[in-house]
């Protein structure tokens, strides 16, 4: 049986061979790039199940590999967990709106780090066990082996964020999420995510929806639900 594979992308050469030594103790295949477009390459080329991906790399950076390996068919499902030295509260928001799964910020603990990609691997292998994996509500239908989202027949391009975040409204729709339980279904559930990053997401899902933007509702003091059929 072949092993998860993740994508290390790091340009500090030494911690990247500190996340090569204690992934492949994990149990991991790894493979390494230390620029943007080196990565691209690797992705396309070795379709690994997870990318640990540093913002700060030369020659492409992290946003831009981001945003390529969501607008390519073959790699936009592979979850994507940033890594990076930045710690502001808005590059964490620019990283999830490109859709990035997850984001930590050095210095780190590497058995911390290895919790979270177990988390994002886990996440992404049992999504299509939990319920129906064909929903359709008010138009939008939501197929999560194909991973594709549609409206009246019309193909939505999400991010796997954005798709999980759907997905989790559109299956209750009528129920009040806050933000809290949002982050834990959509994003990663760890304090190190912003409950406001899903503000982000929300408003990217309208856009996406146009004239159905309103399928998503506020609620006030809460969070967010899907509307319930009329």
């Amino acid at each position: 049986m072949a092993k998860t594979s993740i994508l290390i992308v790091e340009d500090d050469r030494s911690l990247a061979r500190v996340l090569e030594y204690n992934l492949t103790n994990a149990g991991y295949e790894t493979h390494l790039s230390a620029d943007g477009q080196n990565a691209l390459n690797t992705a396309r080329l070795k379709l690994p199940n997870l990318i640990v991906l540093d913002l700060m790399i030369p020659v492409v950076d992290g946003l831009e590999v981001c945003r390529q390996l969501r607008a390519a068919e073959e790699t936009r499902e592979i979850p994507i967990l940033m890594l990076t030295a930045k710690g502001e509260e808005s590059d964490q928001l620019v990283g999830f709106s490109l859709g990035a799964d997850d984001y930590v910020v050095k210095p780190f603990s590497v058995k911390i780090l290895l919790e979270r990609i177990k988390v994002l691997l886990r996440r992404n292998s049992l999504a299509s066990q939990n319920g129906s994996d064909l929903v359709t509500r008010a138009g939008v239908t939501i197929d999560r082996i194909k991973h594709r989202v549609s409206m009246n027949g019309n193909c939505i391009d999400l991010t796997p964020s954005e798709f999980r975040l759907l997905d989790t409204l559109i299956r209750q729709p009528g129920r009040a999420f806050d933000r809290s339980e949002l982050v834990d279904a959509a994003l990663a559930a760890d304090s190190l995510v912003l409950e406001r990053t899903i503000d982000v997401h929300i408003r990217s899902l309208r856009k996406k929806l146009g004239e159905e933007n309103k399928l998503i509702q506020t609620v006030r003091g809460i969070g967010y639900r899907f509307r319930e059929s009329r």
